[in-house]
């Protein structure tokens, strides 16, 4: 029988404590590092359940290094740890298989220990993540997707000597407030092109078309709300979870929920208030929020020449929802100077 269940930022610390800590002040006494759990996984985000632990959950662990230390000391630290890490944590093994795969699972063993504490350097780990020194340029922020912010400022950092990656946090923590504005512009926008489209689309006899567009409006507001408030939105498996933890909104009628972001955009004073009532898309029928008032209110208040030059499509996530493309650090950073370089 599994042990009971607990979130796998906290199995990690214990695992990083009890486990990987004192093997290095053993074999490597002194060696400064940096050891965390982030990146990919819904425990750094903080939506794993027991259903987790049966693929890529566990004892986990990034390890960074110097870089002379980490060429002089990487490979032994590997070879240590595959020798000396205890079989289990807290009854979990710190075992995984099959090793090199993308997937991996944990399994009982008697060793050595095919582990997952990752070990790096902290610029190779950002090169790994951004595809560049994240220095905070335009294409820095609007390059990166929200999923890949929300890895890097979630988790946990167990011990950081000389801060790189605390500072990294802190740095990526928030949008700054004009890219904050271009963002919620660029997601009032999304709202504005389609959201008389549902009532068109039942008026036509098209009760599917309705609900297909009605579903991406939804997804739509669901960001945005988010994005106001302070919380970068994961990729679509943690939306809904994400949106019902940290809003507590219901969703039982997309006007009203328009409304309820028009009041939350009002209250944020990052433009000029806007009426955050519905009304009639021109002479038809179909109740709307005319959310094209609030993109330019937001566009209005930008006071950075540069972003506000920008078009309005926002960060590469809020234009592409390809994975292959937005897990891929030089060709979303190759699209957003794209578009950042013809304006």
């Amino acid at each position: 029988m599994s042990p009971a269940f607990l979130p796998g930022v906290r199995l990690c610390e214990e695992f990083y404590t009890a486990a990987v800590r004192p093997l290095l002040h053993t074999y490597y006494p002194g060696l400064p590092h940096t050891a965390a759990r982030i990146g990919p996984g819904s425990d750094v985000l903080g939506y794993d359940t027991p259903r987790s632990t049966d693929h890529d959950w566990g004892p986990r662990l990034t390890l960074l290094l110097e870089p002379a230390d980490a060429a002089r000391h990487a490979a032994g630290i590997d070879a240590m740890l595959r020798e000396r890490l205890p079989t289990q944590v807290l009854g979990w093994p710190t075992h995984f298989m099959p090793p090199g795969e993308r997937i991996r699972v944990m399994t009982v063993t008697d060793g050595p220990v095919e582990h997952r504490v990752e070990i790096s350097t902290f610029d190779d780990w950002v090169l790994q993540r951004f595809g560049a020194p994240f220095t905070g340029t335009l294409l820095d922020w609007l390059a990166t997707p929200a999923q890949m912010f929300a890895e890097t400022v979630g988790g946990a950092v167990y011990h950081d000597d000389h801060g790189q990656l605390t500072g990294l946090r802190t740095a990526v923590a928030w949008y700054p407030v004009d890219v904050w504005r271009y963002v919620l512009a660029a997601q009032w926008t999304h709202v504005a092109q389609e959201e008389a489209f549902p009532g068109r689309a039942l008026e036509a006899g098209d009760p599917l078309g309705a609900r297909i567009v009605t579903a991406r409006l939804t997804r739509h507001v669901m960001r945005l709300r988010l994005l106001q408030a302070r919380l970068y939105p994961p990729y679509s498996k943690w939306l809904g979870t994400a949106y019902t933890r940290h809003t507590g909104d219901g969703f039982d009628d997309l006007c009203d929920a328009y409304e309820t972001a028009g009041r939350v955009q009002n209250g944020l004073g990052l433009s000029a208030a806007v009426e955050a009532t519905r009304r009639p898309y021109f002479d038809r029928p179909y109740d709307v929020i005319d959310a094209g008032r609030y993109a330019a209110a937001l566009r209005d208040a930008i006071s950075d020449p540069a972003v506000r030059r920008l078009p309005p499509v926002g960060a590469v996530d809020q234009y592409t929802d390809n994975t292959d493309l937005l897990t891929s650090p030089d060709l979303r950073r190759a699209v957003a100077a794209a578009i950042l370089h013809a304006h």
